[in-house]
């Protein structure tokens, strides 16, 4: 949160620090042009620690420049503090008018990487202006869009120190670069036909089949014929082919070796995505918005997509163009287009033009790319809206990340976080800041390795740090943990969901002091080595209790349980007698299967202890059947959510009543047997139990609260990617008087994690202690019922 302070004494001539994101989006351009229609004198710089600001005259004209620093800021700019300091040696005085001069090396680094920005109005205008000199060119930029931590190699953010120093500009473009009156004043990455970068057409060799203008006629006209392109972007490749297109869609999905999951798609413009989905205004506002997301909105019936796209799949994850490049493509097929990112299953997005042709020779017919280099791959940002309007980041990455979250005190250490293994993230902490990457994928694979490596040397070669410790999860097996154990370092081993709460109070500047953090999600290390994922964490005076979980149930084969829902929906119905043999028979097991999952769930065989939200979404869901397997993460949740969705309005809520819990553990369990006994006794339609089953579930977050006595209570975790079970949660707790606090700034699922590392350490919060259970249950017996 910016912070403007008072000028201290009326003198006429000040020093100014401003931190955040202020490199790369305009804001020395913004306090020239503010400085010089006030009349004042001085100078502007970027170093370090963001911008620097010597500025003298009239005393009321210097107060309004510094109220406009925080308040007129363009919009790309986010100032987190704005300070006065004293004027030292190495700082010039005023001097007579006002410039913008040299960056300044050295110093502690605080200044943040701005993060890639969609095509702004006025360079959309230009492009497509006829009579201007970049009409067409598809690489438009200005200080109001275009790529930024792509490029950047380095901080200050100066064109030397980005990918852009390769290409010299021409007189032109350098004229504008220095002339204070134009947008493309001190705009890093400005070129323009004559010296900028171009495009190529190219196939799996690397043989130039065309370039410019025509490579670009040359891929509209196949795109019509049903080919599969690898499209270079902003931050990394897309792979593209014709959203309407069943076969095209087939192939691609064959290739790619992604059977079932999403396809996101882009279309030209909001008009003719309204052909295909319902679009609110809040899903308006993100999809035209600098950060451009992906954004989930309902499809319409009447669409001609591909039903292939997001089969049995009410969302369809809709973008529209963001470079000028997929603006000129979308125009001249107009019809939409799959844009999903260039890369195997699980592996990190490609970036660079021959790691792209090596990696996507068998799934791409043609390379559509360009001479730009990427520094820094990033994907595209994933955004869907709860049923407030509320954004539910689900991917943070291009246009939002890596923005900076500002710590609640110094931190002493120049601190690595290494996050988790699932849609893992990196971040560096020092001083007042953590730095959060973008999303960088899953770490079972090497490739998505290298690029977790990757980027955390390049965070501390931007930030020019040495990192004097690491913070990691708590699980073993972790890539993420092997590989900070391997460092050496002071470490700081950190409780998964603890992390996950950590993360949420990080956003909103909240003391871990009555809070009560409800973390669901799959999967996490427990404090007891059992699977959690159905947590609720009491936070008092800076120390975390694992107050309440979900009751435990077995996993049936461990990770196979995973990904067969089925085998969950046994483990959950084995609790009520008599059910099995008829379940397992339904639910297409064999004889000699059932026997044998039986057998393992009685003896614990392979069939691990756990406490998961997500799990129990897949249980019901098979119960319901919806479905049986997981071919993606989250799959089955997804698909009792959307049955959800379809139910008539009401308030039918399957019971979880508040139990003590009898094993150790926690205090209280949420007791799932009677939900699962009345799924399976109902002859209810599917959908209506599925929206009981995420009332009762949001009912029984009030009943823990309450028994909690926190005033605050927190919602993280992957669960609550579920729009659904966001909304009904917040809507009861809000409404039993609890303050309830989610994620805004950063997604609830472990995208997150790295942030909450910083805050543990920070607060040296790392433990999650477990009640003594026998002392739990003689207290719960000398109180009244927490039913």
């Amino acid at each position: 949160m910016a912070t403007t302070l008072p000028l201290n004494t009326p003198a006429t001539d000040v020093l100014l620090r401003v931190r955040g994101t202020v490199q790369g989006v305009g804001y020395r351009p913004f306090v020239h042009r503010k400085a010089a229609a006030l009349g004042l004198s001085g100078w502007v710089l970027n170093d370090a620690e963001g911008v620097l600001i010597r500025v003298a005259g009239r005393p009321a004209d210097v107060e309004v420049l510094t109220e406009a620093l925080v308040h007129e800021a363009p919009p790309a700019a986010v100032v987190e503090t704005l300070d006065e300091l004293t004027p030292g040696a190495a700082d010039p005085p005023a001097g007579n008018g006002f410039t913008i001069v040299a960056s300044r090396r050295g110093g502690e680094t605080a200044a943040s990487t701005p993060p890639d920005l969609a095509l702004c109005e006025d360079c959309r205008r230009e492009l497509l202006d006829p009579a201007d000199r970049r009409h067409r060119y598809p690489f438009i930029n200005c200080t109001q869009c275009g790529p930024r931590y792509s490029l950047i190699e380095n901080l200050p953010y100066d064109r030397p120190q980005t990918t852009m120093r390769a290409f010299r500009m021409c007189f032109d473009c350098a004229r504008e670069y220095h002339d204070p009156a134009t947008r493309r004043f001190h705009a890093e990455p400005n070129a323009c036909p004559v010296c900028g970068p171009h495009l190529a057409l190219t196939d799996g060799t690397g043989r130039v089949l065309g370039t410019h203008e025509a490579a670009l006629r040359t891929v509209a006209m196949q795109l019509r014929e049903g080919l599969i392109f690898a499209v270079k972007g902003l931050g990394g490749y897309h792979l593209m082919c014709d959203a309407t297109n069943v076969h095209a869609v087939a192939l691609l999905r064959r290739r790619k070796h992604r059977e079932e999951k999403p396809l996101a798609v882009m279309f030209r413009d909001l008009v003719q995505l309204r052909d295909h989905a319902e679009v609110s205004p809040a899903a308006n506002i993100l999809l035209t918005s600098a950060q451009a997301p992906i954004v989930l909105v309902p499809r319409l019936r009447g669409s001609t997509l591909a039903a292939n796209l997001a089969p049995d799949n009410p969302w369809l994850g809709a973008l529209l163009p963001y470079s000028p490049l997929h603006l000129l493509l979308l125009h001249a097929v107009d019809f939409p287009l799959v844009a999903t990112s260039a890369n195997l299953s699980e592996e990190p997005i490609c970036s660079d033009n021959h790691d792209a042709r090596a990696r996507l020779g068998g799934i791409a017919d043609f390379f559509f790319e360009h001479n730009r280099p990427i520094a820094r791959p990033v994907d595209d940002s994933v955004v869907r809206l709860a049923a407030n309007d509320e954004p539910i980041l689900l991917r943070r990455a291009r246009g939002y990340a890596p923005a900076p979250l500002r710590l609640p005190e110094r931190m002493v250490d120049s601190l690595l976080c290494t996050g988790g293994q699932m849609k893992n993230t990196v971040a560096v902490a020092s001083g007042r800041q953590v730095v959060l990457s973008p999303h960088l994928g899953d770490l079972g694979n090497v490739a998505t390795q290298e690029v977790f490596e990757k980027s955390i040397h390049m965070l501390g070669q931007v930030h020019r740090t040495k990192f004097t410790a690491v913070a990691h999860d708590k699980h073993p097996d972790y890539a993420s943990t092997q590989y900070a154990v391997r460092l050496g370092l002071p470490a700081f081993a950190v409780q998964h969901h603890l992390a996950h709460v950590l993360a949420c109070l990080l956003e909103h500047g909240q003391a871990a002091d009555g809070v009560l953090g409800i973390a669901w999600d799959g999967t996490g290390y427990g404090e007891d080595h059992t699977v959690w994922g159905g947590e609720f964490i009491l936070l008092n005076r800076n120390e975390a209790e694992r107050f309440a979980r979900l009751r435990p149930f077995r996993l049936a084969g461990g990770e196979a349980a995973v990904k067969d829902a089925r085998r969950t929906a046994l483990a959950l119905a084995a609790q009520a007698n008599g059910r099995f043999p008829a379940l397992a028979t339904r639910l297409g097991f064999t004889d000699t299967e059932a026997a044998n999952l039986q057998t393992m769930l009685a003896q614990g065989l392979n069939s691990p202890l756990c406490s998961s939200a997500g799990r129990l979404f897949d249980g019901v869901g098979a119960l319901l059947g919806l479905g049986a397997r997981n071919a993606f993460e989250g799959q089955m949740p997804l698909a009792v959510e959307a049955a959800a969705a379809r139910a008539p309005s009401g308030d039918l809520a399957l019971p979880f009543p508040l139990a003590v819990a009898r094993t150790h553990g926690a205090r209280f369990d949420i007791d799932w047997q009677p939900a699962v006994e009345a799924l399976l006794d109902s002859r209810e339609n599917p959908a209506v139990l599925a929206a009981a089953f995420h009332r009762g579930l949001a009912r029984a977050m009030v009943d823990a609260a309450r028994q909690a006595g926190a005033g605050t209570v927190v919602l993280t975790g992957g669960c609550f990617q579920n729009a659904l079970l966001h909304s009904l949660a917040s809507e009861a707790l809000t409404a039993a008087g609890f303050r309830v606090l989610a994620h805004r700034r950063l997604s609830p699922n472990d995208n997150s994690i790295a942030a909450g590392q910083a805050l543990a350490a920070l607060w040296n919060l790392t433990t999650v202690t477990l009640p003594n259970s026998s002392a739990v249950l003689q207290s719960a017996l000398n109180t009244p019922s927490a039913g």
